[in-house]
């Protein structure tokens, strides 16, 4: 396989037409190499428009998925990022990147591993591995400028919200089967939030996501 015009066909042909013209988010998909973070069982799919399984029944996002997520956010140098769930540690090390410092906690043990392993790899040096249950935010680095949630949220828990700065943006997969919507939640002040809806998608529920109350008045 020639990886060089896999990765060019994964940009031009899944990538650009989803509305990702950013050109620095399109170039760093050349700089932080996907097929680095995949198992190697699926090393030959790196590039195609799948949600690739990882271990213990968890998946990478689509390509897709990432760069617009990565661009509605709008990273700067200046800020700190909180992700939860790790995954292989690909989304990560792309904010990374584009940040001041990356922690991104991840639930499973197994995963955590494999994607710290995929850091020392790569020479990611700003992003940091935590394992453990991020599904209400990750109050010991709070509060951050970001928050990226790569996994569903039924709902976006009120604690997780207050972990954002004034200004910060979180970006979630929210609601539920079979479709969710791709937010970006902007902090206005102490109290108030704008949320937008970018894309409709489908992404796993977190292990331990909030779930709606059902009660009803």
């Amino acid at each position: 396989m020639n990886i060089e015009q896999a990765r060019f066909n994964m940009i031009e042909q899944q990538i650009r037409p989803w509305e990702v013209l950013d050109q620095d988010v399109l170039n760093l998909l050349s700089i932080v190499k996907r097929e680095h973070f995949v198992p190697a069982a699926y090393a030959d799919l790196a590039f195609a428009d799948l949600q690739l399984p990882l271990p213990n029944g968890q998946h990478m996002l689509h390509p897709r998925v990432e760069a617009r997520m990565l661009q509605e956010l709008a990273v700067k140098k200046h800020e700190n990022v909180l992700e939860i769930g790790a995954g292989s540690g690909y989304m990560a090390a792309l904010l990374a990147h584009r940040a001041q410092k990356v922690v991104t906690v991840e639930i499973d043990a197994e995963l955590a591993e494999f994607a710290r392993a995929n850091f020392v790899k790569n020479g990611v040096l700003n992003a940091e591995v935590v394992h453990g249950d991020a599904s209400r935010g990750w109050a010991a680095n709070a509060p951050y400028d970001v928050i990226c949630v790569s996994g569903g949220l039924p709902v976006v828990p009120q604690e997780l919200l207050e972990q954002l700065k004034v200004g910060g943006r979180l970006a979630a997969f929210v609601g539920g089967a079979p479709v969710m919507e791709a937010q970006i939640i902007t902090r206005m002040d102490d109290k108030q939030y704008r949320v937008a809806s970018v894309f409709e998608t489908y992404v796993e529920a977190l292990e331990n996501a909030v779930q709606p109350s059902r009660f009803k008045f």
